[in-house]
């Protein structure tokens, strides 16, 4: 596969139509694909990606506007987000108003207590910013906001390279030039954010808003267990700050302690859990650190020789599988990128990025994957047995099972007396390196090791700690109880967590290497000796590189550190501890050095497929297929994701009037469903009726009692109805008014609606939105 990048989408899409390109891996505007633009192209419909708005909280040295909380709030009445969908995304998008968008699993939680939603209304917007100007001492003078002789400035970073962000950057700078605020405004591209925004100290004040996008998650997840960490609480590193020690940091401990329980199976059941959501969602919403505007639909050319697509819900086209399930007349698939590098490639604290990740789930097999249509964890690398006894810990850890020690440097039994909550077996399927040295369970246990050497707190003097990348694995230190090598491709993992649904279990406590031991061994020691980082903000702050991979200049530096642990003929305490001796270690050492003196990088994985290279002067990048007989998957395993049926609403029997105190039963047509979850809702009110029904034979029952009639009260209310499958989780949404009347009263024509087209609909596509979305 070769990637390319195109900065113009238009030249994309001609030469997909000419056969240069055999799939773009950028959603296109429909303005490029309209109803009569399709021909010699194939066109998937995709819900991926997100856009949203940053908003810095911090307290510099001059007054930031959106230090406090009102005038952050204000800005979800200061955007359009009809306006947005409508226009900017040429009516492919959906308003968002948290974290979740409609056809997000845990969508149905927040709704069923009122997802939050926010009127576009800047009258409302001017007075909300007013009243918090006003209390931090400044004044309106000749129409601009004044502080200490200063005017009350603001910088809205926009992306320039994307027009939907730029128009939506340029909305929002006008309507806050409008409330009086000076705007100066900032273009680039993410390179530049990552620098300004994600790479700065907040109280530095370089930016005050920024456009952000998300690209979409490697993975559809029924139970999603970081998004809303990841978009509203400090913890996870993503927000304001970046956890690193040196900056401004947002802080709210409430969201913390939600989302870690979210995180860390910190709930009794499934209803437990939904009010944690609610919860989390809710403040993370009122806070307004990260405001969401739209979720984006998005349209990607493929070209009509390919076959083996799987549009998946949660990546789209770009899902890990199109790339190894295509298949193209040539054997060869060019495929366009909007950017070949981005970010920074390594597997601690890089690929972060949409453009980088994407490649990467190529090139390194995980033990488990999410099905790309019912979210729920499947096995790739490793098969599983669970063994719980409920959310509190049961379990007897055997001194078998070892956990790596800091302050001794040794791996330590676990002590008499240990319980867990949940034992995971795991047969691991192995294979070669793509250096060609066997993977074993030193890589295993490696894995292992690190997560627990540089996810534990910082200590004086400590060289094997950082911030952001501590702050998410402390979450999985902290519960993990004992890891036991049963043999050359069994492990059992013990883990204070449980989940109400095994499988998430096994996901959740799956401990697998992305790349050899050695590697790791010597990217530490570059990052240990002060020469690079894993992070971001970690290279911003200390002004050292952030360790890529791909890098020849970095693959250099930890090739370096390789071969010095060859000369010396040093074996890491974490590896000589478990019999590694220094034979075994010199054929690893030299299998890393061969590769990357042959490559001139050190992306070595596991996966279908290799990285062959990465050539700035051309802005592509290269990789070939896996050939190793020891690589477990053949040539079309995964074919069977390519085609599903997806849940479709088909007709809806629902009266135009509807007595109260009588009992309604409402006919539910659907075609690919299981389930059809149903609200019933008054204005202003949120749900006052929720509820089940099962399909069998094509058709649904949604039934309310007479006295549940009764209860709704007269006048106008919204049924809406959610269609999904055991296979297929995202829905099919329906959703259509009605009126209550008094019985015996005269009723209008009670006429059913005689399908869907009695309501609005939005049809589920072949879509999409580690779990974690990335930016684009």
């Amino acid at each position: 596969m070769t990637y390319v990048q195109y900065s113009d989408d238009a030249v994309a899409l001609a030469d997909v139509r000419a056969g240069r390109l055999d799939a773009h891996y950028a959603g296109l505007s429909p303005s490029l694909l309209g109803p009569g633009q399709r021909e010699g192209v194939r066109v998937h419909e995709s819900s991926s990606g997100s856009y949203s708005l940053l908003v810095n909280p911090a307290e510099g040295g001059r007054l930031n506007p959106f230090s406090d909380r009102a005038a952050r709030q204000a800005l979800n009445h200061m955007i359009d987000r009809s306006l947005v969908v409508n226009e900017v995304l040429g009516g492919h998008g959906t308003p968002m108003f948290s974290a979740y968008a409609p056809h997000d699993p845990d969508y149905a939680a927040l709704a069923a207590a009122g997802a939050p939603e926010f009127a576009y209304d800047p009258a409302l917007a001017r007075e909300m910013l007013s009243r918090s100007l006003e209390g931090a001492g400044a004044r309106l003078e000749g129409g601009r906001w004044e502080h200490g002789g200063e005017n009350v400035r603001t910088t809205v970073f926009i992306r320039g390279d994307d027009l939907a962000r730029k128009a939506i950057g340029e909305l929002l700078a006008l309507e806050l030039e409008r409330t009086g605020i000076t705007v100066d405004r900032e273009y680039g591209d993410l390179s530049k954010a990552l620098a300004v925004v994600y790479g700065s100290d907040p109280a530095e004040l370089r930016w005050g808003v920024y456009t952000e996008g998300w690209g979409g998650r490697a993975a559809f997840v029924r139970y999603d267990p970081v998004i809303l960490a990841q978009m509203y609480a400090p913890w996870f590193s993503s927000m304001p700050g970046f956890n690193d020690p040196l900056y401004w940091n947002y802080r709210n401990a409430t969201v913390d302690e939600l989302t870690r329980a979210i995180y860390a199976g910190g709930f009794s059941g499934p209803e437990e859990r939904d009010g944690m959501v609610r919860a989390a969602a809710r403040i993370g919403t009122e806070e307004a650190v990260r405001v969401f505007l739209a979720a984006r639909d998005d349209l990607y050319a493929v070209g009509e020789g390919v076959e083996g697509v799987v549009n998946g819900f949660g990546a789209g086209v770009p899902s890990r599988f199109t790339a190894i399930n295509a298949q193209t007349p040539s054997g060869h698939m060019r495929v366009g990128v909007k950017q070949a590098y981005q970010g920074s490639w390594n597997p601690v604290m890089g690929f972060g990025d949409a453009y980088s990740s994407r490649i990467w789930q190529t090139l390194s097999d995980p033990a488990v994957f999410r099905n790309p249509y019912s979210g729920s964890p499947m096995p790739v690398r490793a098969s599983w047995e669970v063994q719980t006894g409920g959310p509190e810990p049961s379990i007897a850890v055997p001194p078998e099972a070892v956990l790596w020690d800091n302050a001794s440097q040794s791996w330590k039994g676990a002590p008499g007396g240990t319980l867990a909550a949940s034992a995971i077996e795991y047969e691991l399927s192995m294979s070669r390196w793509h250096h060609g040295e066997m993977m074993d369970m030193n890589d295993v246990m490696h894995a292992v090791y690190f997560a627990q050497e540089w996810g534990s707190g910082a200590t004086p003097a400590d060289v094997t700690h950082d911030a952001e990348y501590a702050s998410r694995a402390a979450q999985l230190v902290s519960a993990l109880r004992g890891v036991e090598a049963l043999g050359p491709d069994r492990v059992r993992v013990y883990v204070d967590y449980w989940h109400f649904d095994e499988a998430e279990i096994a996901g959740w406590a799956s401990v697998w290497p992305q790349v050899p031991w050695e590697v790791m061994a010597g990217m530490e020691r570059a990052v240990s000796a002060g020469e690079a980082s894993f992070s971001r903000s970690g290279a911003a702050a200390a002004g050292v590189p952030w360790l890529s991979l791909a890098i020849p200049s970095d693959a250099g530096l930890v090739g370096r550190h390789v071969a010095e642990m060859a000369a010396s003929g040093h074996v890491p305490a974490a590896m000589s501890q478990l019999g590694a001796g220094e034979a075994y270690a010199q054929q690893r050492y030299a299998a890393a050095l061969g590769w990357i003196a042959e490559r001139g990088h050190a992306v070595v994985s596991n996966g279908p497929y290799e990285l062959v290279a990465y050539t700035p002067e051309s802005r592509t990048i290269e990789t070939a297929a896996t050939r190793d007989e020891s690589y477990p998957f053949a040539r079309g395993h995964w074919l069977h994701l390519s085609g599903v049926e997806l849940p479709r609403i088909t007709g809806v029997g629902l009266p135009r009037a509807v007595e109260a105190g009588a009992p309604l039963e409402v006919r539910v047509d659907a075609v690919g469903a299981t389930l059809v979850s149903y609200h019933v809702e008054a204005p202003g009110a949120g749900p006052l009726l929720s509820g089940r029904a099962t399909v069998e034979g094509g058709a649904a029952a949604v039934s309310l009692s007479a006295a549940e009639t009764a209860g709704l009260g007269g006048g106008a209310h919204t049924l809406r109805l959610f269609a999904s499958s055991d296979d297929v989780l995202r829905p099919d949404t329906y959703s259509s008014g009605f009126m209550v009347v008094d019985r015996g009263a005269s009723l209008p024509e009670a006429a059913a609606a005689g399908g869907a087209g009695g309501g609005e609909r939005a049809e589920p596509q072949l879509a999409a939105a580690a779990t974690v979305a990335a930016a684009a």
